[in-house]
Parts: structure tokens; C-alpha cells; sequence
């Protein structure tokens, strides 16, 4: 069980190099045709640790998004595995061109600052700076940005054995995210109920045992549908 930690521990912290800050393309979605743009902004979750590209939260919202008829190009998705906020915060500082602006702008930050031990006072202090630069991107401010919350992964294989702490700590990650989504303005959509249904469906974890599966992914998709169109301009 030691051995398994440990590798694990590498895994999330460490990440893989592939995964950063990835732009979405597709024959079928050509940026130049689409009438609106879209920013991911995150970690393993934004990005998708271990499921396909076609299942991570970002693009399936897209291709929701698509069926209704809204022409949005594929994310533009600066995320990678064990970022935490301030790794985050310095990518989009180095990644970000400030005469970009797009028409959504998406924030999931901080299961690696609690699983680092990294305490919560610098995870606001930066996740403030992350919701400026994310509202200085977004092309009608505050009503283009929105935020997910942290997913618990207590409930996961890995996660099993600190479940109760794990919850609580992520918990109160949870609790400052959505008060500085507050007083930005922006709105946090709380998915972490949905993550926590996975200690009872296996389905809803990837095959690392840790991470989301495509499936859960759709069911937080399918939590914020509705409300996304909505901050399109019209």
C-alpha cells in the first residue's frame, strides 16, 4: 500500500508534460467560423487526467453547447496535472496575450493546494489574482466568467483511506472559492456533490482510480447547460 501511494503521489503532483495548456481543434470546428470563444482555466480536471480528449469537462460542454446551436470554437485550455493556483496563476501570467478576450472564461483551482498542505490564506491571496486576469480575458467581465468547485476525491480508491479529512479540508477550500467567486461577481456552480456519488458508482472514476470518468464529467456538464447559454452575448 506504500508503494501505491507513493506512485500516486508522483502522478498528481508531478503531472505529464503533454498536458499543458492545450488548445482544442477539430475539422468540424473551425475557430475562425465560430461566433464565440471560450477559456478553460484548471488543473487534472480541466484538463482530463485519463480520459480522452473528447471526454474532459471543457470539450463536452462545447460540443453540448454545439447541439443547441450556439457556435462556440474548442476551448482554449490552460490546465495541467497537480497545478496549484499558483502554478495556474503563473501560466496564464506567461500564456495569456492581454488583447485576447473571450466570450467564457471557466475556473476549477485547489484540490492540489489542500493535497500539498498548502495553506488556505495563500490559496485566496491567488485565487483573487486568478479571478482578475480571468475577468481582464473575459469580454463582458464578471457575467463571461464562471467557477466550478473542488470535486472531492475522498471518495475515489486513492482517496479511501483519509476520506473523512480529505472531504472536510476540501470542503473548506471550497467554502473561500466560492466566497472570492462572490465577491468577483462570477458564478460558482458546486459540482462536488455529483463528485462524491462516485463512493457508491464506480463508474463515475477514471481508470487511475483517481480521477473523474468521461461520465462523470457529462454529469457536470449536464448540471450547468441550462445556465451557460446565458452568459453568451445575444
Amino acid at each position: 500500500m506504500k508503494n501505491f501511494y507513493f506512485i500516486f503521489l508522483a502522478f498528481l503532483v508531478i503531472g505529464c508534460n503533454t498536458s499543458n495548456s492545450v488548445t482544442q481543434n477539430s475539422e468540424t470546428n473551425d475557430p475562425s467560423a465560430m461566433d464565440f470563444s471560450y477559456l478553460a482555466l484548471g488543473d487534472s480536471y480541466t484538463i482530463g487526467e485519463s480520459v480522452p480528449e473528447n471526454k474532459r469537462w471543457p470539450v463536452q460542454l462545447v460540443a453540448q453547447l454545439n447541439e443547441r446551436g450556439y457556435k462556440v470554437a474548442p476551448p482554449k485550455i490552460i490546465a495541467k496535472t497537480g497545478w496549484t493556483s499558483g502554478n495556474l496563476l503563473a501560466a496564464m501570467r506567461s500564456e495569456l496575450n492581454y488583447t485576447r478576450e473571450f466570450d467564457l472564461v471557466s475556473i476549477l483551482i485547489g484540490v492540489n493546494n489542500q493535497y500539498q498542505g498548502q495553506s488556505i490564506e495563500d490559496y485566496e491571496e491567488e485565487l483573487r489574482e486568478i479571478f482578475k486576469l480571468a475577468l481582464n480575458h473575459s469580454k463582458r467581465r464578471e457575467k463571461g466568467v464562471f467557477a466550478l468547485s473542488i470535486p472531492d476525491y475522498g471518495v475515489t480508491p486513492f482517496g479511501q483511506e483519509n476520506a473523512e479529512t480529505i472531504g472536510e479540508e476540501i470542503d473548506e477550500f471550497n467554502a473561500v472559492f466560492r466566497q472570492v467567486a462572490l465577491e468577483f461577481e462570477v458564478d460558482f456552480y458546486n459540482i462536488t456533490p455529483i463528485s462524491r456519488e462516485a463512493e457508491r458508482d464506480a463508474a463515475l472514476i477514471a481508470e487511475d482510480g483517481l480521477h473523474p470518468s468521461g461520465l462523470m464529467y457529462r454529469y457536470w456538464v449536464e448540471e450547468i447547460i441550462d445556465e451557460i447559454p446565458q452568459m453568451l452575448p445575444q
